[in-house]
């Protein structure tokens, strides 16, 4: 071999053997990740992602994948001239609106990514949480100053079977979840927040880890001050936190914070920027992003798994 091409090689196959624990570690388990923010929207990051799902399939895991669209969402509301209200920081979702929420989120930001994801062959399968009751909801109405407020088709999930998506699974495939589900108090059909989805499907399913996209880097220990992530805290560091937290991160937040309090082994936020992020975060030893993991029992050390 020329030293030219030892050069080039030798590299690559450290990266491989590197990889080599996390493969056997992560096998045959089951990987939720939510995909949103800018990896959505930028067709560099989308195509990277679709090359990460499929490498996890191909390499023995079991991926699902749970996907919101509020950009997509945002812009077809204003292509129809329906002005998006806000009451506690979620959008007033009339019937209107959530026919256009399913539409999108069905019709277009799940076929957009089972296409990508079938390119590399005939392995991903779109449904909604409406599909054999894989998602049922109740009407989700906050609390503003004391008082319940109604903001129509914004729905809380009230029950999870997984029964579909482990059908899927068992038959090779990668389940493409829209985040709306079906109520059994009303029959309407309810927009649920994904970051949530993902977390009671990743729970409910007795996957190995969460991932969630985002546009940042993980939790930063003192934003703005410093842009310092933290690399790993414990369920009850991150209660302690959530009050300090930026409007966007809550729901990420809580949700790797309710599918580890729910059995999940780890859960991690991650910057969807970065490609392959999924790849580095779950095949190499440094780790990028925010890991959450499970309080230590008493009298074990500190730490745990990547």
């Amino acid at each position: 071999m020329s030293a030219a091409r030892k050069h080039t090689a030798l590299p690559k196959a450290q990266i491989l053997i590197e990889a080599l624990p996390w493969l056997t570690r992560h096998n045959g388990k089951i990987v939720v990740i939510k995909f949103g923010g800018n990896a959505m929207i930028d067709e560099d990051l989308k195509a990277a992602f679709a090359q990460d799902v499929v490498f996890l399939r191909q390499a023995g895991l079991k991926p699902v994948v749970v996907h919101g669209g509020g950009p997509q969402i945002k812009a077809q509301l204003a292509k129809e001239g329906l002005v998006s209200e806000f009451k506690a920081g979620l959008r007033v979702t009339t019937p209107e609106a959530m026919d256009i929420v399913r539409m999108v989120l069905a019709g277009q930001v799940q076929r957009e990514l089972v296409g990508l994801l079938n390119q590399h062959g005939p392995l991903a399968v779109g449904m909604t949480g409406e599909d054999a009751h894989t998602i049922t909801a109740t009407q989700h109405k906050p609390e503003i100053e004391g008082e319940l407020v109604d903001i129509g088709r914004v729905g809380e999930i009230t029950s999870i079977d997984t029964g579909a998506i482990e059908a899927l699974l068992a038959d090779g495939r990668i389940p493409v979840i829209s985040s709306i589900a079906r109520s059994a108090d009303d029959g309407h059909v309810y927009n649920v927040n994904a970051d949530t989805a993902a977390a009671a499907l990743a729970a409910a399913l007795g996957a190995e880890t969460l991932m969630v996209l985002t546009d940042v880097e993980g939790l930063y220990a003192d934003w703005p001050n410093s842009d310092e992530v933290i690399s790993r805290l414990t369920v009850s560091e991150l209660e302690k936190l959530l009050p300090e937290l930026s409007s966007g991160m809550v729901p990420k937040m809580e949700g790797c914070l309710h599918a580890v309090r729910g059995g999940v082994p780890t859960a991690r936020v991650l910057d969807g920027r970065v490609q392959h992020s999924i790849l580095l975060e779950i095949f190499t030893d440094q780790g990028i992003g925010t890991m959450v993991l499970p309080d230590p029992v008493p009298g074990t050390p500190r730490g745990g798994a990547q």
